[in-house]
């Protein structure tokens, strides 16, 4: 029936002949067992035998078969044997020999040997061999044998597969399974490698239960491993057992998965031990191996460290009407805060499973859901108040009949917006050429404003250097605690007076100071209109007076005094692309050492605090000399706190999102006074996201002072040495379990004593928006432009919400242009809900700035359309320097559904115009919201769509017989074609559960929007078409708002009238080079970074199947097992060269070649007949 061969084997025959082979004895067993029929198939028949064999030759041989047909091919062929009962039925085998009063390791090494080879397959093994009663009787063959290196290493190697189930591991640490395994591990040897190795690893996966870790925590295990490992790494010179080394430090990983083992190897001197070791390691070629799971180890272990705040919560509050003021923060003591639960490592190893699974669990189901249009939340009478805001279907154009110059037409398009004195003062007064205060009455009315943060407060100017023709200044002159640009008290007095809020009392006031100043201050305004008048008009659509005055009327939770010198300055691209900055080898390695040192040698760190956002005392002076210094109380600025910790090298704070503990991403900061040419390392400690594209090539921007005035006047990608990983830090008090996450750059600073601001990306302010749509109102031509701003409403600081009507003026004051005016589609557009976003308001500018341009495609998109656009849906948000929500500490982006009038008015009224729009049947044809993607590459869209919603989640419903208009991906389409910063690829039409109650959603939902849109702008760069490996930079980002309006040409009623050649040419839809095939772009989202960014993971990599195999037949590969005392030193020799590395897979056979005789070939080969057609060749079996 059989024929055996070392390459060649073949068995023919039939269930009967091969019943008839055995004693009917062999039959009977106490257990229940595999019984085959006659249509079983061979591999079965095998299984069934292995049970009812009689004698040790017959089982020695099929051990043998099932060995030789497993090691040829791949895992797949142990799998199917799995699923035929193969682990029963070796189970019993073991079970069966192992039983006797003196086993027969003659028989039960192969079998032990196979048992791990499948076991390591099986998930379910554990709980088999808890069935079958295997797992005591392994673990009592283990003591029994101990002495017996092979045998204590082939059941080693069973237990090991058995404790992948919890309860069998417990069951083995009960009976005093973790002391025996833990016996077996020697110090440095050069015997019986493998034995080693193979009890370290079967600890390691003891471990992997809180009861085996507490106990091997609460026996010292964790000091005896550390000087374990100490001796082999010390001793083993030659480097012939770096798989013992692994062995240890994997073991070690688990041991530290609660917070006692982490606590334990720390204060056993393990962070030391293992950094000296890595050090070591580094200057050996082949030692990589142990490098990174020694760092991961180090991370991990590190003690967890408070940030070193009061609160966690915002320095900024703002009082929430209707809402009790509440306590800074949760009585918590800061050790307990930071203390880590025993189930930090379950809770975050759930969420990683809630991230791996399928995407579509989040996606919405319920046909009704997404087909049934909900009822408003308001009532319709509530809707007639939006009427001002279409003011084009109302306006008469008198000024069309008058042939006269638009000066009437001027006065009535901005009286909308300029109807109050307030708005007069800001678009007519001349702030720079008034008195102003000291910089002691600046910083005095500073605290006063924090504790009224409705009034606004006066502004200074951080700004930079000068050349020597604007008056000798240079650029240390104008850092933010200088008061050359200081704000004018007397505009400022005038603006609060206009809206009644100074008393007499502070007049007085005023006026004392402003005639006690007014020599400096003329001189000082003299020396700054020089700086404008020489350099200051040399950006497009940017005033830096007009931007002053706006700044003015800004309302700010601390009342900002100061003004960046970017803001007001201004900012022109590059004139070159910047490439994506490739990320040095091992960079974080080497940031995680240096962190490592300062946990090792703390007396070497200055922890110097240089800057501190509650602090109202004079900042960072010059007690400090060689210390930078730093600033960011100013209109979207954000930094805490900064703490020099070397002498070129600070961490630095940011502050959350106001009225709450978390969201800290984004940063703006100034920082002056420092060396040229020198590296300052930069390590932001507290952020929060777990990814962002600083791993992948993406630089922070830098504004230099001196460099503007000198004629260059840029925002550039700046920094080297950029990583983004996981940290130690943990929170000051209040929230329990945060993780935080360090991003380092280094900076090397141009010139001595320069003014620079450092950001997340490039910054736009409120005030820039409210200057930039004044230059927009007097730039247009009102005979052709029809540009109508409006207040949409007030936020909850009181500050302004433009809503934008731009739309082309009828030919005549005739019917039929009246008409085709009033009847136009509405598109609606919105932008920087979030105000960390700011990518999405450089959009937004290139959006507003084309509409408004003579451009001939702009003027067909007013002609076809009326433009209502919000460019900052969260002007607070802005202002205030937080990174994703509001005053009242809610992601706006997630009140659409029910948005409250009082907290979130931006929103509710917005909805409450698109409401409005769609009860007079003028639904927009479009709606986007701009927002900003911090882990993606390039431009795309997200929209919503039924079909694709159902067909992506595999839902029961047929997506066959649903009808869906496809007009959705006509934009991205056309994007696609003509712009080439957008992707296709990385555009979804689906509809999540999650996502359910954003502005793309609900617009889409509720009010019936077919292109309902979320326009997400990387922060990085491209990864394909002409701006592959480029960083973006506001050119690019204001040419995707530009392509959006292009785009919208493929939407009209006519869209044969609008695409013309004239049109065709002028967005260059035929021109290859933009031709980009995003299509061939398959991957959304960013690989692997390169480096671990977290360490919560075992960080050393587990034994795999294929290394166990390796190990298990190294055990084989030598004479017989009783000789094994004699030839030790033999085994040793040949272990150096198995242990030392990884080989390749080898499952190949080498159990027992030399235990089959030529007689049991014999008998194996008695017929060579088929029998059910089944067939064993080659190490194949085939049905």
């Amino acid at each position: 029936m059989f024929g055996y061969g070392r390459n060649n084997f073949t068995w023919n025959g039939t269930l009967r002949e091969l019943k008839s082979s055995y004693p009917a004895s062999c039959a009977e067993r106490s257990r229940p067992i595999m019984t085959a029929t006659a249509s079983s198939s061979g591999l079965e028949v095998l299984l069934s035998t292995l049970q009812n064999a009689g004698d040790i030759e017959s089982t020695l041989n099929i051990l043998s078969v099932l060995d030789e047909l497993l090691s040829a091919g791949t895992d797949r062929r142990i799998h199917y044997m799995i699923s035929k009962g193969g682990s029963e039925a070796l189970l019993t085998a073991l079970v069966n020999t192992g039983r006797s009063f003196s086993p027969n390791f003659t028989l039960l090494l192969p079998l032990l040997h196979l048992l791990a080879k499948v076991g390591h397959r099986d998930r379910h093994i554990g709980l088999k061999a808890e069935e079958a009663d295997a797992v005591l009787l392994t673990l009592n063959l283990l003591k029994q044998n101990s002495k017996h290196a092979r045998r204590a290493a082939a059941c080693l190697w069973v237990i090991q597969v058995f404790c992948s189930s919890v309860s069998t591991a417990n069951l083995i640490g009960e009976n005093r399974g973790l002391d025996a395994i833990y016996r077996l591990i020697s110090p440095y040897t050069t015997k019986h490698l493998h034995t080693i190795k193979a009890a370290i690893d079967a600890l390691a996966a003891l471990l992997c239960t809180k009861a085996n870790l507490c106990s091997a925590v609460s026996k010292g295990y964790i000091s005896g491993l550390l000087r374990l490992y100490e001796d082999w790494h010390s001793k083993d010179i030659e480097h012939v057992a770096i798989g013992i080394r692994q062995a240890l430090l994997r073991c070690l990983h688990q041991a530290t998965h609660s917070t006692a083992g982490r606590q334990a190897f720390a204060s056993q001197g393990g962070i030391r031990l293992l950094y000296q070791t890595t050090q070591t390691c580094l200057l050996t070629k082949g030692l990589e191996s142990l490098v990174e799971p020694s760092v991961q180890l180090m991370r991990k272990c590190h003690p967890k460290t408070p940030l070193p705040l009061v609160s966690d919560r915002s320095v900024y509050s703002f009082p929430l009407p209707g809402r009790p003021d509440t306590n800074p923060d949760v009585d918590v003591g800061p050790d307990e805060s930071c203390e880590e639960s025993d189930d930090e490592e379950d809770e975050e190893n759930q969420e990683a499973d809630s991230k791996d699974k399928d995407y579509d669990d989040d996606l919405e189901t319920d046909l009704n859901k997404l087909r049934r249009r909900p009822d408003p939340d308001r009532p319709k009478e509530l809707l007639a108040q939006y009427s001002r805001l279409c003011p084009e279907l109302t306006h008469d154009f008198q000024e069309l009949g008058s042939g006269s110059e638009p000066e009437e037409s001027s006065s009535s398009s901005s009286s909308s917006s300029s109807s109050s004195d307030e708005e007069a003062l800001f678009l007519n007064s001349s702030p720079l050429h008034q008195p102003r205060r000291t910089r002691k009455r600046s910083n005095s009315r500073t605290d006063s404003s924090a504790s009224s943060p409705g009034s606004p407060p006066e502004p200074q100017f951080s700004t930079g250097g000068c050349t020597q023709a604007a008056g000798q200044l240079e650029a240390r002159d104008f850092h933010s605690h200088s008061n050359v640009l200081s704000s004018s008290p007397s505009f400022r007095t005038k603006g609060r007076q206009a809206r009644g809020e100074t008393t007499p009392g502070e007049k007085e006031e005023l006026q004392d100071d402003e005639e006690e100043e007014e020599g400096e201050e003329a001189h000082h305004r003299t020396m700054v209109d020089r700086l404008l008048e020489r350099h200051g008009a040399c950006i497009p659509h940017h005033k830096p007076k007009l931007y002053r005055a706006a700044a003015a009327q800004t309302k700010s939770i601390p009342g900002f005094s100061i003004l960046a010198f970017p803001d007001f300055w201004g900012h022109l691209p590059p004139p070159g692309h910047e490439p994506m900055v490739p990320r040095k080898p091992k960079v974080q390695r080497q940031k995680v050492f240096e962190d490592v040192q300062r946990f090792l040698n703390p007396d070497d760190i200055m922890n110097q605090v240089v800057f501190d956002l509650e602090d109202t005392s004079p900042q960072c002076l010059s007690d400090r000399p060689d210390s930078l210094r730093f600033f960011s109380k100013f209109e979207c600025g954000n930094l805490r706190k900064a703490i020099q910790v070397r002498r070129y090298e600070y961490d630095l704070i940011l502050n959350a999102d106001a009225n709450c503990s978390q969201h800290t991403q984004w940063f703006y900061f100034e920082v002056s006074n420092m060396v040229a040419n020198v590296p300052y390392r930069f390590n932001i400690i507290n952020c929060e996201k777990t990814n962002s594209q600083f791993n992948y090539g993406m630089q922070p921007v830098l504004y230099s002072v001196r460099e503007a005035l000198e004629g260059r006047p840029h925002w550039v990608r700046t920094g080297t040495e950029i990583c983004y990983f996981r940290n130690h830090f943990c929170p000051a008090r209040g929230r329990k379990r945060a993780t935080f996450y360090t991003l380092t750059f280094t900076v090397t600073f141009k010139h001595n004593e320069d003014v620079c601001y450092l950001a997340y990306h490039y910054p736009y302010t409120y005030s820039a928006l409210q200057a930039h749509l004044q230059v927009l109102q007097h730039l247009v031509d009102p005979a052709k432009v029809f540009f109508h701003q409006q207040a949409l409403c007030t936020t909850l600081a009181g500050n302004v919400c433009p809503l934008v009507t731009i739309t082309a003026c009828p030919a005549s004051r005739g019917w039929r242009d009246m008409h085709q005016l009033r009847n136009r589609p509405c598109i609606v557009l919105t932008g920087r809900v979030h105000p960390g976003e700011s990518n999405a308001s450089w959009v937004m500018k290139g959006t507003l700035e084309f509409l408004c341009s003579d451009d001939p495609v702009a003027q067909s998109l007013r002609e076809a359309f009326i433009f209502k656009i919000i460019p900052m849906l969260n002007p607070d948000g802005v202002i205030n320097g937080t990174h994703r929500c509001d005053l009242n500490g809610e992601d706006l982006n997630r009140q659409w559904c029910k948005p409250d009038p009082v907290l979130s008015p931006t929103i509710y009224h917005t909805k409450g115009f698109l409401y409005y729009l769609n009860s007079i049947g003028r639904t927009p044809q479009v709606f986007c919201d701009y927002h900003g993607h911090s882990r993606k590459k390039n431009v795309f869209l997200y929209g919503c769509s039924v079909k694709e919603t159902l067909w992506q989640s595999g839902t029961a419903v047929d997506t066959v017989g649903l009808k869906e208009d496809p007009g959705y991906r006509t934009i991205p389409k056309t994007l696609d074609r003509i712009a080439p910063a957008f992707s296709f690829n990385s555009c979804n039409y689906l509809v999540e559960k999650s996502r359910s109650a954003t502005a793309r959603v609900v617009v889409w939902r509720e009010m019936g929007v077919l292109r309902s849109y979320t326009m997400e702008s990387t922060y990085n760069g491209c990864d394909q078409g002409i701006y592959k490996g480029l960083q973006t930079g506001t050119r690019e980002l204001e040419e995707m708002g530009v392509k959006f309006c292009h785009s919208l040409l493929s939407v009209g009623r006519d869209v044969t009238a609008l695409y013309s050649r004239k049109l065709i040419n002028h967005i260059d839809l035929d021109h290859n080079v933009l031709d980009h095939k995003s299509h061939n772009c398959f991957e959304d989202d960013e690989p692997p970074c390169v480096e671990e960014i977290e360490y919560s993971t075992d960080g050393c990599p587990p034994l795999n199947g294929t290394e166990l195999d390796s190990d298990v037949n190294g055990n084989t590969s030598s004479a017989e097992e009783e000789e094994e005392e004699d030839e030790g030193h033999k085994g040793a020799n040949h272990s150096r060269g198995s242990i030392c590395q990884s080989r390749p897979s080898s499952m190949k056979s080498r159990l027992f070649p030399h235990l089959i005789g030529q007689g049991s070939i014999e008998t194996l080969n008695m017929k060579r007949k088929t029998c059910n057609g089944v067939s064993i060749t080659n190490g194949q079996y085939l049905n």
